[in-house]
């Protein structure tokens, strides 16, 4: 086995742009763990979206869900890290994107939270499977009134504004938080020690297997931390320039990606 530990990304990476896995992914995934592989999801999703749809496939083991901020079995559920913003600073992130007037989503102890109900809501919800809670109030008040973790702050934007606007917040906060997208679509703010790097370092500290025997597959930004902290490291041929520049490029994932970059980690290739 060339790598015993491997992480992947859920959507644009094991999941087609219809939502479906592949059966020859599934059993690329059953082979690596039959071998004694660990075999783990990586994924910006919050924790109720993602549950119940590797329950379907029938996997197990842990899933590290919010960029890596939360990881948990995947059969009962049990939290093993439940990580976010401190309260101030969910509150001043918000704050700031609510006078930017912008469509906003917090997830609050696995609740979404959403200002607007719209078209990009929708589409939200189909993709993710879950339900958002649209509040009258601005989302602020919301975190005034209560506490509780907030595992993530998210933008929905059009394309060609996600850049300037992931720009802006960097540069408004000074670097203090951790901006990201995991879609063309969306800008997500989490603390400086979310991301899919504190995964690895996680999940590979959990199974005692070093980060040199762990492999990581990815398609977008919000996985160039995680595949840059490994050892091993693919790229679906649809991923981003940067992550293709520092990876193994493989088949896209419409055409199985992850299959072929297990066989590789099995030494298969």
């Amino acid at each position: 086995m060339k790598y015993q530990l491997f992480l992947t990304d859920f959507d644009g990476t094991l999941v087609k742009g219809d939502g479906t896995v592949s059966q020859k992914n599934l059993d690329a995934i059953r082979e690596y763990q039959r071998r004694g592989g660990m075999f783990c999801v990586v994924t910006g999703r919050m924790l109720s979206s993602i549950l119940p749809r590797l329950r379907e496939m029938g996997l197990f083991g842990l899933v590290a869900a919010y960029q890596g901020g939360t990881i948990a079995d995947v059969q009962t559920g049990k939290l093993l890290k439940n990580e976010g913003f401190e309260q101030f600073d969910a509150l001043e992130v918000t704050k700031f994107l609510e006078s930017a007037d912008l469509h906003l989503h917090v997830y609050l102890d696995d609740v979404l939270y959403c200002n607007r109900d719209d078209a990009l809501l929708l589409s939200y919800e189909k993709t993710c499977g879950v339900k958002g809670v649209v509040l009258k109030e601005p989302l602020s008040k919301l975190l005034e009134e209560r506490g509780g973790v907030v595992s993530k702050i998210l933008c929905m934007v059009e394309p060609e504004r996600q850049e300037a606007l992931v720009r802006d917040i960097t540069a408004h906060f000074g670097g203090k938080f951790f901006v990201t997208s995991s879609s063309q679509w969306l800008v997500e703010v989490m603390p400086q020690t979310t991301s899919k790097a504190y995964a690895v370092k996680f999940l590979s500290e959990y199974f005692h297997i070093p980060k040199e025997k762990t492999a990581t597959i990815g398609d977008h930004y919000n996985d160039l931390p995680m595949l840059e902290e490994a050892g091993g490291r693919y790229a679906v041929e649809n991923a981003v320039a940067p992550l293709k520049a520092i990876a193994k490029v493989v088949a896209p994932c419409e055409r199985d990606g992850v299959s072929e970059a297990l066989f590789d980690a099995m030494g298969d290739a």
